[in-house]
C-alpha cells in the first residue's frame, strides 16, 4: 500500500472493514452486525470483547486486529509525523472567538472535551450551539457533519436549536433533521447508546457527540462511599468507550459534568467536578465554567496537555454563544 493511501485511511477512519486482508465475507458480516464497521473500530476494541460479541474465536480475532493495524499504518512514528497528523485534526467553533482562542482554535476532534460547572453556567447552551455549528462548512468553523445529542437530564430544547440556526442564516428544519437526539434513562442505557454509535456515526456522517451530562446517572445509581469503586470503574469504562469512538472516527466528543461542594476547602473555589480522578485523567481538555455578571460566563482551562491555563469571557445571548460585549 502506498504511503499516501495509508495516510488517507488513517486520517478518515471510515474505510470498509472488508478491506482488511484475509477477512472472509462471513466474518465481515458478523463483525458488521456487532457494530465493527471499520478497521478503526476493531483496533481500538478489546479482542476478548470482539470475540464475545461475534462468536469468532479469540485467536482469529487477534489476527484480524493485527491485519487491521497494518492496514491503518499503526506503527512507530517520528515526532514530525505525529506533528503532521495533529495538524489535520478538525476544529469546531463554539461561536465565541475568545472561547475558541482559549481552546487553541476550537473544540478538537479525536478527543473528549469536558465542560463542568454549576447550574446555569452554560454547559447545556454550549452543547446546543455545537450541535448547530458542526453543520457549518469548515470555512465558517464547522465540520460539515451531523450531531448526536445524548440527553441524560431532560435539558434538550429544540427552541434553542431553532433560534441558533436562524441566527446563523440556516434553515432550522434542516438543522434539526441533522441532529440525532436520544434520551438516556440510566447508565447501562447510556453505555449501550454509545455502542450503537460505532455503527450510526460512519453511516450518517456525524462529526459531534454531545452528552449532557455524562455523570448524572452514575452519580444517582451508585450513591455513597460503599459504591464508589464500582461507580468509578463503570464510569472509566464509559469514558474510554467515548475516547475510542472519538479516535476511531475523527469526531469531536463533548461531555458536560456537574460540580459538588468540597467541605474541606476554606480558601478559593469550594467546588470540584463530579467523577474524581477518572474524569480528571480521561478527557483531553477540561474547562471550568462559572457565572459572571448578566449573560456573561467565564471559562477556564483546567487541564489540557497542549494548552496553557487561561480564562476567557463569553456571553449567552438569544442567538446563542457569542463574544461578550465590553
Amino acid at each position: 500500500m502506498s504511503r499516501e493511501k495509508e495516510k488517507t485511511i488513517t486520517e478518515t477512519g471510515v474505510s470498509s472493514i472488508r478491506e482488511i486482508p484475509g477477512l472472509n465475507p462471513g466474518m465481515a458480516e458478523k463483525l458488521e452486525a456487532a457494530g465493527y464497521v471499520s478497521p478503526w473500530t476493531l483496533v481500538v476494541a478489546k479482542p476478548e470483547e470482539v470475540s464475545e460479541k461475534t462468536g469468532i474465536p479469540l485467536v482469529t480475532v487477534q489476527k484480524i486486529i493485527e491485519n487491521a493495524r497494518r492496514l491503518l499504518g499503526i506503527r512507530f512514528k517520528t515526532a514530525k509525523e505525529v506533528k503532521q497528523e495533529r495538524m489535520n485534526i478538525g476544529k469546531l467553533t463554539t461561536g465565541s472567538k475568545a472561547l475558541d482562542e482559549l481552546l487553541g482554535g476550537g473544540i478538537e476532534t479525536k478527543t473528549i472535551t469536558e465542560f463542568y460547572g454549576e447550574y446555569g453556567s452554560g454547559k447545556t447552551q454550549i452543547c446546543h450551539q455545537l450541535s448547530v455549528n458542526v453543520q457549518l462548512p469548515p470555512e465558517r468553523g464547522g465540520l460539515s457533519g451531523r450531531a448526536v445529542y445524548i440527553d441524560t437530564e431532560g435539558t434538550f430544547r429544540w427552541e434553542r436549536i431553532e433560534a441558533m440556526a436562524r441566527a446563523l442564516g440556516l434553515d432550522p428544519d434542516v438543522v434539526m433533521d441533522n441532529i440525532y437526539y436520544i434520551r438516556a434513562y440510566n447508565s447501562d442505557h447510556q453505555m449501550s447508546i454509545v455502542d450503537e454509535l460505532f455503527s450510526l456515526i460512519p453511516k450518517n456522517n456525524a462529526k459531534l457527540v454531545a452528552i449532557d451530562s455524562v455523570t448524572s446517572h452514575f452519580r444517582a445509581e451508585y450513591p455513597g462511599r460503599e459504591h464508589l469503586a464500582e461507580r468509578q470503574q463503570k464510569l472509566n469504562a464509559h469514558l474510554h468507550q467515548l475516547l475510542r469512538l472519538a479516535e476511531a472516527y475523527n469526531i469531536a466528543v463533548v461531555v458536560t459534568n456537574q460540580v459538588m461542594a468540597r467541605p474541606d476547602v476554606f480558601y478559593g473555589d469550594p467546588t470540584t467536578a463530579v467523577g474524581g480522578h477518572v474524569l480528571a485523567h480521561v478527557p483531553g481538555v477540561r474547562v471550568h465554567l462559572k457565572k459572571a455578571r448578566g449573560n456573561k460566563r467565564v471559562a477556564r482551562v483546567v487541564d489540557a496537555p497542549h494548552l496553557p491555563e487561561g480564562e476567557a469571557v463569553f456571553a449567552i445571548t438569544e442567538e446563542g454563544i457569542r463574544d461578550a460585549e465590553e
